[in-house]
This record gives structure tokens, sequence and C-alpha cells, in this order.
């Protein structure tokens, strides 16, 4: 079979579920073997999903690409449709990467390591098709395959509120799922023609009021996952009681498929909407920049800082996504990779912290630099990279969407200052929470009691190479971010084109008396 023609995407889909069927039946007492064959069949997915990418992906081309096609259930039109572009493919990228380190840093997992790697195994199938499905019922059971080995990682290996903390996610995840179903039937449905292809989807001629609807609908579910504030709550107490490759599934790829869903329904197919809920979506992004800085900045245990930093950087995936321009709406892509390193990287660096000192309060360390200085030194690059310091991605994502929104021409000039001021504010918050994190946990005299019952035993080579993988694409993506960027360069032009021709067409319908007057802060682009 030629290259070209190879079932890349289904292929990467598959090999993490089916190989993990086979972990029931390995010879393994200690989980040594299990392990080690998850550890092999994440490297696997990981190149082959590589090899696709330089194989069968072109950087200049716009559409979907590597598409794959089979019929399902042809009495509803369901098929395996798959396809990526700019807005997918550097998301499996990510999810690749950053499931495979989770893998090496479960390292330590003693309790039911067959379950656990079996867990892990079939997240990775799920997320991964949720970035490359492009049918919209095929999309939603993508989406509900990773809430129960998410789950089940919370529950059975968390810390002491781990059961409230499963099931407070489970409840609002899968209650936010049941607006994704709602959703797709509706707008499949919809007019003359049945079908739950996206690029079918995107195309009928909905009206106005229904895809208010349908917009309103979307944004509740993703608005969960993402996390927007007031439906962010789940997210602290999962990362307070998740261990060290939970921590890196959570802030490095689930946060993320809020975002990319968002864009590909409410923005892609829902445009005309779009453009009445863009000040919206501004608002509530600001919202959480500054409102979970804030927390963030109160939080004295060092999970919920953390995670609250999280929804805080999320705010500014927002913003982009609300700019109506090709950098605002590219910074917010580069963001969500961003994050993604960033996030897993300050996660995996606070469980080996928890791991050394079997505490979380702030209050209870001090000065235990001078003990781990490796974990000191790697603690603070993560930490320098996420205040967004220059040569870092976080910077340059959070400095695009920064100009994006700042040049757009759909708002006006008081809106657009109003709103970069407080952006700006956000931005001044996070160096203060973060450097004042590190001043407790590593400057300082020693706790003595800490020292005394503790062993400080400074980060072993798997470690340092987990967060030095992470630091090179950070360090990578911080001072050369066209490695990143063309990847997705022509897909957010032709997003950013659709929107601004939907809301031309809005402002002039507006001009000629129509009742759905457009939202005073948005106006009509000069084209």
């Amino acid at each position: 079979m030629e290259l070209a023609n190879f079932p890349w995407l289904t292929t990467i889909i598959l090999l993490p579920i089916v190989a993990s069927g086979a972990i029931p039946f390995l010879p393994d007492k200690d989980g040594r073997t299990v392990r080690w064959y998850a550890l092999t069949v994440g490297l696997i997915d990981f190149v082959l999903i590589v090899v696709a990418f330089y194989q069968g992906y072109d950087t200049s081309a716009s559409g979907l690409q590597l598409v794959e096609s089979y019929t399902w259930v042809p009495q509803l039109d369901l098929n395996w449709s798959l396809g990526v572009d700019g807005l997918s493919m550097p998301l499996v990228l990510l999810t690749g990467f950053i499931t495979t380190l989770a893998i090496l840093a479960a390292w330590p997992v003693t309790l039911k390591p067959r379950l656990f790697y079996f867990l892990m195994l079939a997240m990775y199938s799920g997320q991964i098709g949720v970035f490359a499905v492009q049918d919209m019922l095929l999309f939603f059971l993508m989406w509900e395959l990773e809430l129960i080995p998410v789950y089940l990682l919370l529950a059975i290996w968390g810390g002491k509120k781990r059961l409230y903390a499963a099931t407070k996610f489970i409840l609002y995840t899968a209650g936010g799922s049941l607006f994704i179903l709602v959703a797709a039937l509706a707008m499949a449905f919809y007019g003359d023609t049945i079908t739950f292809d996206m690029s079918a989807l995107a195309e009928k001629a909905y009206s106005l009021r229904f895809q208010f609807l349908m917009y309103g609908v979307f944004i509740i579910a993703y608005a969960v996952k993402l996390p927007i504030i007031p439906l962010h709550t789940w997210l602290p107490d999962a990362h307070g009681e998740a261990t060290a490759p939970v921590h890196m599934l959570l802030a490095g790829i689930l946060l993320k498929m809020g975002g990319y869903a968002l864009i590909r329904m409410n923005v892609g197919m829902l445009p005309d909407a779009h453009g009445y809920f863009a000040p919206v979506l501004v608002i509530f992004g600001i919202i959480n920049i500054i409102y979970a800085a804030l927390t963030s900045f109160a939080q004295r245990n060092l999970k919920r800082k953390i995670a609250y930093s999280s929804i805080s950087h999320m705010g500014f995936v927002l913003v982009g996504v609300a700019s109506f321009t090709d950098l605002g709406l590219s910074g917010a892509i580069l963001q969500m990779v961003s994050h993604g390193l960033i996030g897993a990287s300050l996660f995996f660096l606070v469980g080996a912290t928890y791991d050394r000192t079997h505490t979380l309060i702030l209050n209870e360390m001090g000065g235990v630099g001078k003990r781990m200085p490796k974990i000191f030194a790697m603690f603070t690059a993560c930490s320098l990279a996420s205040l967004a310091l220059p040569g870092m991605s976080g910077f340059v994502a959070e400095l695009m969407v920064f100009v994006g929104f700042a040049t757009s021409d759909a708002y006006s000039l008081g809106f657009r200052l109003l709103a970069v001021i407080l952006m700006a504010v956000g931005v001044i918050l996070t160096p203060i929470y973060l450097l004042s994190m590190l001043r407790e946990i590593f400057y300082g005299p020693e706790n003595k009691e800490l020292v005394e019952h503790e062993v400080l035993v400074d980060a072993e080579p798997r470690e340092v190479f987990i967060i030095a993988s992470l630091l090179v694409p950070i360090v990578g993506f911080g001072l050369y971010p066209k490695l990143l960027t063309e990847m997705y360069d022509a897909t957010t032009l032709k997003i950013t084109t659709r929107l601004r021709d939907a809301a031309l067409v809005t402002a002039e319908t507006n001009a000629d008396g129509s009742p759905m007057a457009a939202l005073p802060v948005l106006q009509a682009p000069k084209l």
C-alpha cells in the first residue's frame, strides 16, 4: 500500500485502544512489563502522528487533509469520517506528545497498574478522535469516550477527596456533553437534507435565530470544558485530587478540547451568530483572566493555585477567538498549544514536589531549593514560561492575542481600549502570584519539621528528561513561532475571512431595518 493511501488517522486513533485490550493478558507481577508496554504503544502512536504529518500534511492548504470516510450506519448517514486541518493538526501532535510523556510520568504507579495504563491508552484514542473526526455524532462519541477514563483515574488514584472530585467532574462534563448531542441532532435535521458531516453542516443556510439557539447550546458544553467562569469549579477540585500524569492530561489536552470545539463549531459553523456573541466572549475572557488570577493569588494549596492559573490563561483563547483578526485567532491557537506544554510541565513538577514533601500547603514548605536544586531550576523555568517571559511560547501567544484584538476593526475604540487595559491587569497579576509561589516553596529558611520528617531528594533522570522535553518546544516556539503558526496560517485566514464576510452581511442587513440589531460594540469590518 502506498503511504499516500495509508489510513493514517484510523490507525492513530484505534492503535492505543486496541493495544490496551492486551494489557489484562500480559504476564506481569509488579507492573514493570505493563508500563513498558504502554510507553511503547504511546511512542509508536506518536511516531505515526509525526510520520503522517510529514508524509501527508500540506501547511499551505486550508482544507481538510488525510481524509478518510467509511460508511458506518447508512440509515443515519453516520460515517467513520476523519480529517485534519490547521486547527486540528497542532492539537493532534500535542496530544501524542503530552500523552506519551504522561505515560512516562506515571512510572511510580503501583496501585492497579494494569487498569491505570489501560485507561491511559483508552483516553489516548478518545482525545485524538475528538480532534480528528469530521462527523458530529462520532465527535460526540469520542467526546464521551474520554470522560470515563478521567473519572476512573480520579476516583481510584486521586487524593483524599477523590470521589467528590471525580463525581463533580463527571456531572459537569457529562451534563455539558448532552448539549452537544442536542445541537448535533438539531443541525443535522435542519433543512431538506439530513447529515452529520461537519463540512456539510457548515454549509447549511441556517436562519439567524436558529444560529443563536445553537450557538448558546454549544457554548454551554464548551464553557464547561474550556472552562469559562462560572462553569469552572470542577477543574480546581479535579486538579486538587489528581496524580501527576492525570494533571498533565487535564491541563495539557482536555482544556484544549473546549477551545478547539468552540472554534470548529461555534465560529466555523455559526459565523453569523458569532458576530453577536463575540463581544460576550471577550467579556467572559477578561473575567477569566482577572478573576482566576486573583483567585490563584489567594490559594494556599499548590495544585489549586496552578489550576486557577490555567483558567486565567485560557481567557486569552476566548479573546483571540472573538478578535475577528488572523493574528488574534492565530494567537488563540498558539496559546492552546503553549499552555498545553506549560501547564503539563508545571503540574508534573507539582506532583514531583509533593512526592518529596508530602504536602501541598505553601505555608508548610520553604527553603527546599537548597536540597532540590534541579527541581528548583526546572520549576523556575516553567513558571517563567507561564508568566509569559519573552523568549518563551506564552509571551508570543499572549502578545499575538493582545495585538490582534487591539488592531481589530470589528469593535469600537473605547471597547478595545478598556479590554486591553483589563487584560493587562491580568498579565501583571500573573508574575506576582507565580514568583511569590516560587519564593514560598524554594527560598527562605528551611522548614525544620519538613526537613526532619521527609527525604528531600533531587530530581531523577526520568523527571529531568520529561521537563527538558517540554521546555524544548516551549523555548523553540517562543524564539521562532513560525515553526507552529505556519501549520495553521492558511486555516485561520479562511476562518476569519468567512467571519468578516458574515459580519459585513449582518451589518448591511441591520442597516436595512432588521429588528435583530447587532450589539453596540460590534461594527461592520472595513474591508
